[in-house]
């Protein structure tokens, strides 16, 4: 009797013994049958719950959530302050539009408004007499020649040179000959496409696409390759710097404020080794020199944008100027001037090895690079205070202050190919870590497209449409949609006009066909044809109407209870409802097969197969258990009472 006690004691506290041991098995067993039954009467209350399909439970919709009801309403909000800018927009946009094309906006329909040089204006020789080639050496057959003066390269066909433009030009390379190889190939490719002007002008014409010449001589090969391309280069440096606005002369003032040690991008151009430079802040504009004697001037009133970004995850701290008239840096056109400080090494080094998380060198260098970080910050801050000060006092007209981006309100994305974080600023949307730099001025922006935003995916496109329509779009890719709704915020607080839109439009033809018609844009409803959601309303209305089966006799089940005594009769109405509901489920899945199951239903699915294997698994671990003391304990416990 006493070890049957004991045994039956384990049988309870587990899985019971297989002996018979009277009282204690049974308890033990009963307990378990207890406890198990009550942990199953757990689990379903707690699935009826979850399920809302159970007995006794009530369903908890959406509508009852605070936080869902809250959030349709700032959908509603958004909506309503859309169509006020919709209407604000579409009457700014006609007007601009119809002003430019009417000659008053500058670049006209098909123009850019800038003042580049055309081919119908080019003017080398003005007859045939004004072509004076110089002799072939050796009396020769006339070969390629350069002229200089004109701008012109004069190349023979059939025994005669003709000349040719080296704006019309797009290529120039040398090759040796694979039959001689004493000789040389070159090879000249000319303008093609839209933007080639003749090509515009003469869409009936052919047009020579490449011409290729044998020289016997390698070496005069290559010096006319190398002397060509010098020439377009220096006449496409001539073409920018005509472009370029004077800029006033720098005038150093009494007192100045330097920033030392400090890098700028884009870099002078020139090999060798980079070095740092000094940048001052003079009466009027800024000064960059560096230990070569390089300079750069930056004006005051030349600057549209002024950025201060201090280092927090990143390894520079930087000012950036965003200029109005580009200036000439590394022979190239320029609005962007950067000037920073690393505030650590961007290479690490590896020859120190391994070393322990409380290494006190690795937590001494980390306290280093902090107090650096700290120090440089603070440097570049007193500087910026000094400038503000200046622009404050003398130059209040302009209206000049240094921006501090928005770190709460950034967002990761691709720009050119590069994952970056975009950064909203008081007046910009800015870039400044990587090259080549984005700052985007909101205030030339005439309406914000977020393409691919949809739930099921999880990046979206935005695309920024300027005021003008001659400038292509700017395009930030691979959002993460959890990024979506903030930004949805901000551009509502900062009056933006924005929409959603499921696909990415061709900008290039969509902007040409409404500079081309702005009064038909603007009667078939502006920039209303990118609102994604009224246009699905739409075809929903044209679809009829309808409801589909079991939407309008919709009741919740909550109401009723249902005892734990029912009888058959109630178990076999159910079944049957049961059944013509997954029937009629089916044929609404059927119906409705191309648009997949909705949230709810996932969510649903989701739960009932994690609770058919929570229940698995506990049911394989009591299996276990059993395996265990059937052939552990429980053996020797049948052995003694048989004995």
């Amino acid at each position: 009797s006493t070890p049957g006690g004991g045994h039956g004691g384990n049988g309870g506290d587990g899985a019971g013994s297989n002996s018979g041991l009277g009282r204690g098995g049974s308890r033990g067993t009963g307990r378990n049958g207890i406890n198990a039954q009550g942990a199953l009467a757990t689990a379903m209350n707690n699935a009826s719950a979850g399920g809302g399909g159970g007995a006794g439970s009530r369903k908890t919709l959406r509508s009852d959530n605070s936080d869902f009801t809250a959030q349709l309403a700032v959908e509603e909000q958004r909506k309503e302050q859309r169509k006020a800018l919709l209407a604000i927009k579409n009457e700014e946009t006609l007007q601009r539009l119809t002003s430019r094309n009417q000659g008053l906006g500058g670049g006209g329909i098909g123009g850019s408004g800038n003042n580049s040089r055309r081919v119908s204006e080019i003017d080398v020789y003005r007859s045939v007499q004004d072509v004076k080639p110089k002799a072939a050496p050796f009396g020769l057959s006339p070969v390629i020649q350069l002229d200089e003066d004109a701008e012109a390269v004069l190349l023979p066909l059939y025994g005669v040179l003709v000349p040719f433009h080296v704006s019309v030009i797009r290529n120039v390379s040398v090759a040796s000959d694979a039959s001689d190889s004493n000789s040389a190939v070159i090879r000249i490719t000319f303008q093609q496409g839209p933007s080639f002007e003749p090509f515009v002008r003469f869409p009936s014409k052919a047009f020579v696409k490449e011409l290729t010449f044998r020289a016997h001589d390698v070496k005069y090969a290559n010096k006319v390759v190398r002397d060509l391309r010098l020439l377009r280069s220096t006449m496409q440096q001539k073409a920018e710097s005509a472009t370029l606005v004077a800029q006033e002369k720098l005038m150093r003032g009494k007192r100045t404020y330097t920033l030392r040690d400090v890098w700028m991008r884009p870099a002078f151009p020139g090999r060798g080794k980079k070095l740092p430079g000094t940048l001052e802040a003079c009466q009027n504009g800024f000064r960059y020199t560096t230990p070569r004697n390089e300079v750069l001037d930056v004006m005051y009133r030349n600057i549209k944008h002024a950025f201060f970004q201090p280092s927090e995850k990143e390894i520079f701290t930087l000012v950036h100027f965003h200029l109005i008239n580009p200036i000439m840096v590394a022979n190239k056109k320029t609005s962007d001037i950067q000037f920073y400080t690393e505030v650590m090494d961007s290479v690490a080094t590896l020859d120190g090895g391994r070393r322990s998380m409380y290494d006190p060198d690795e937590i001494e260098e980390e306290q280093r690079e902090r107090e650096k970080k700290n120090r440089i910050n603070q440097e570049f801050q007193n500087f910026v205070n000094r400038v503000h000060e200046v622009w404050e006092r003398d130059y209040p007209e302009l209206s000049l202050e240094f921006e501090v981006p928005y770190r709460d309100l950034g967002f990761m994305g691709s720009h050119n190919n590069n994952t970056v974080l975009i950064l909203p600023t008081n007046s910009c949307i800015v870039e400044l870590t990587e090259v080549p730099f984005l700052v985007v001025d909101l205030s030339d922006v005439e309406v914000i497209s977020l393409d691919r935003a949809m739930l099921h995916l999880k990046n979206f496109d935005l695309t920024i449409v300027p005021k003008d329509f001659s400038k292509e779009v700017v395009t930030i890719n691979s959002i993460p949609s959890t990024s979506l709704d903030s930004i949805e915020d901000w551009l509502s607080r900062i009056k933006i006009l924005y929409y959603e839109s499921k696909v990415s439009l061709q900008w290039r033809q969509v902007l040409k066909t409404i500079r081309e018609d702005p009064k038909k844009f603007y009667d078939d409803g502006g920039w209303d044809f990118l609102d994604a959601e009224a246009s699905d309303e739409g075809e929903d209305g044209e679809g009829g109407g309808e409801l589909e089966p079991g939407e309008e006799d919709y009741e919740p089940s909550g109401e009723s209870e249902v005892d734990d005594d029912d009888d058959s009769e109630d178990d076999s109405e159910d079944d049957s409802d049961a059944s013509l509901e997954e029937s009629e489920e089916d044929e609404d899945a059927d119906e409705d097969e191309d648009e997949g199951m909705d949230w709810d239903d996932m969510e649903e699915e989701a739960r009932k197969a994690d609770k058919e294997k929570r229940y698995s698994d506990s049911d394989d671990e009591d299996r276990r258990k059993a395996k265990r003391k059937a052939g552990g304990g429980g053996g020797s416990g049948s052995v003694g009472s048989v004995g």
